[in-house]
């Protein structure tokens, strides 16, 4: 006997487009309307299930509403010469009135029963007339705001370099008179040596802060 015609109506119907480039996660939405009068058991599998992470994967969708699954692809190489071979199966189930357990009403379901929707996956990679509007479509306010921002903190860390040099050449000239003066010996230097550390931590501090805000900056213009 065939199955039932599929009662859920999905958006997109045939494919989930995935736009790279792939370095991170890459996600994508998947809705599932129920327009019948009563409620709807889902489940979405996938082909290749180490690939993505489903979520929502399963699930009930009351009579007359909808609920959106991100589907979201994990960073992986791409190559543009292979075709994805990946797909996706929306399995549906009319939930009885009494339920109370989800997966016992999956198990005990007959394949007469079983609607299902099936979903290829494709993969695109932006042209460069995609990139160049995405950067002509960038807040010039904003992006004036990092660059005055790395400025910032640029002369920051140009400033923190040199009180961290003038403090070690302070802590050579301590060093160099420490045989007459003993007392300094054990208070000068280690105040220093204080002052020397808390410097190199808000260098490196501020160093990694401005390559952070660099890259997001290189992101934006590339």
């Amino acid at each position: 006997m065939a199955r039932p015609e599929q009662v859920l109506l999905l958006e997109p119907q045939h494919e989930l487009k995935f736009r790279g480039p792939f370095t991170d996660v890459v996600t994508t939405a998947l809705k599932l309307a129920n327009p019948t009068d009563r409620n709807v058991c889902f489940k979405v599998k996938t082909t290749a299930p180490r690939r993505y992470c489903v979520r929502p994967n399963s699930g009930v969708i009351d009579a007359g509403t909808s609920i959106n699954v991100s589907v979201m692809l994990q960073p992986f190489d791409y190559d543009p010469n292979e075709k994805s071979k990946h797909k996706f199966m929306v399995q549906s189930l009319m939930a009885p009135p009494d339920m109370t357990d989800m997966e016992g009403v999956w198990k005990d379901a007959k394949p007469e029963e079983l609607m299902d929707s099936k979903l290829r996956c494709v993969f695109e990679m932006p042209n460069e007339n995609e990139k160049t509007s995405m950067v002509s479509s960038l807040d010039d306010g904003e992006v004036k705001r990092i660059m005055e921002e790395c400025k910032r903190l640029q002369m920051e860390v140009q400033r923190l370099r040199e009180e961290n040099k003038q403090i070690r050449q302070e802590d050579d000239g301590l060093r160099m008179r420490k045989s007459t003066v003993m007392t300094s010996q054990h208070s000068s230097p280690s105040s220093v040596t204080v002052k020397e550390e808390s410097l190199s931590i808000r260098v490196i501090a501020l160093i990694v802060l401005f390559f952070v805000i660099g890259v997001i900056v290189g992101k934006l213009l590339l």
